[in-house]
């Protein structure tokens, strides 16, 4: 990723009474997961990013000494600011202490959630390349109902549309900046900064989210972050492969890593027939031992009959997610005599990284020919074969 202007604002002027473990507690913020400060935690995330130019924490004037206390330094950290009384004004303090740097991004992240990953961050910033603002989440999966005085059942939500949304949230500095002054004069209520995106007009879209950026809300939760931690010191590296194998029949153009290459023929396929993603979505799938792409997208069902392959890769990916891991590397070889391949990897692997929302360096695009002989040497067909390296929380045997 190309290194551009992104400061971090990390909001940390609340009380946190709910999750005091015991009277006279300090804030949560304060208090340690594993003997580290949650604050500690979340600040030290953005300043190991390399992708992170400035961080702008944001506390309340009471808590001085418990930020002192803390001992965090470095050339990127900035003078803590102090908030307001709700989470809006001090995101706002935060925002306005940044004027003088005038960074190209911004993400606005909670302190109480402690556990930012780099994978997150290049997710956001990558987003931020052709929208205004970005924010992770995850899909409900539990089935929601509303009610309107907590006890009656009014309907069920379709979950199918519904996600959770995480920190950090990235935008625009200048866009974000104006939106937020606007909103303080606004008699609504915001509870986060992509609704006061969206109320201003922005373009706001969705990256995946992380599990483990959850918010420290109540006690319990610090004994749910002590087994987070627990998890992350053990993990292990799973390796999976996929081949795919398409014909060639009348056409003029082939799509590969979703990158139209201008030819005498087309690929044969059920959907738009990208061997490249395909493939791809086969190894991902293979290292987290579910299936292949035929288990979750049949052939036979007509529903993906011409779908774009990137639906497929996307889902896998967002598999490791859900699974608690990340992605370390995907490598991809293409097996052809023509199209062309080499002038347009680049391309392929730009967006095979935008799709799988991990960093371009994590991504490997190969070509190379049959040297004329069997099916690939008669331009009958292609053949791509793909690797995918991930990273789970260990599982029990």
């Amino acid at each position: 990723m190309n290194k551009t202007g992104i400061a971090a604002v990390i909001v940390a002027a609340g009380a946190g009474t709910r999750a005091e473990r015991h009277k006279g507690a300090l804030p949560k913020q304060y208090c340690t997961i594993a003997g580290i400060p949650v604050l500690s935690r979340a600040v030290k995330a953005f300043l190991n990013d390399d992708n992170i130019e400035f961080v702008q924490p944001v506390i309340a004037p009471e808590h001085d000494g418990h930020f002192s206390a803390l001992g965090l330094s470095g050339p990127k950290l900035l003078k803590p600011v102090y908030g307001g009384a709700q989470r809006q004004a001090s995101c706002l303090a935060g925002l306005e202490a940044l004027t003088g740097l005038a960074p190209d991004l911004v993400l606005l992240h909670d302190a109480a959630r402690p556990f930012v990953s780099p994978e997150t961050i290049a997710a956001i910033a990558l987003a931020l390349q052709s929208h205004d603002g970005a924010l992770p989440a995850l899909p409900v999966t539990d089935t929601i109902k509303r009610s309107a005085d907590g006890s009656s059942i009014e309907t069920t939500e379709d979950r199918t549309k519904l996600w959770a949304a995480q920190t950090p949230q990235g935008f625009r500095f200048e866009k974000i900046l104006s939106a937020h002054r606007k909103a303080a004069n606004h008699r609504g209520t915001f509870t986060d900064d992509a609704a006061i995106a969206e109320w201003a007009g922005l373009d706001v879209v969705l990256v995946p989210g992380d599990q483990n950026s959850f918010k420290i809300t109540t006690p319990p939760d610090f004994e749910h972050a002590e087994m987070v931690i627990g998890r992350m010191t053990d993990r292990e590296t799973r390796v999976g492969s996929g081949l795919d194998i398409h014909q060639f029949e009348p056409g003029n153009n082939v799509r590969l890593g979703g990158i139209d290459f201008p030819h005498d023929a087309k690929l044969m396929g059920h959907s738009d027939a990208d061997a490249a993603l395909h493939v791809l979505t086969d190894a991902l799938l293979g290292a987290l031992a579910e299936g292949d792409i035929g288990t979750h997208f049949p052939p036979g069902d007509t529903k993906w009959k011409n779908a774009p392959s990137d639906i497929f890769l996307r889902f896998a990916a967002e598999r490791v997610l859900v699974r608690g891991g990340r992605i370390s590397h995907l490598d991809l070889t293409i097996v052809c005599e023509a199209p062309k391949i080499a002038p347009k990897s680049t391309k392929i692997r730009q967006n095979v990284a935008k799709i799988c929302q991990i960093s371009e360096s994590r991504v490997s695009v190969k070509a190379t020919t049959s040297e004329k002989m069997g099916f690939i040497g008669r331009k009958e067909g292609l053949m791509t074969l793909a690797t995918a390296t991930i990273e789970l929380p260990r599982e029990d045997d």
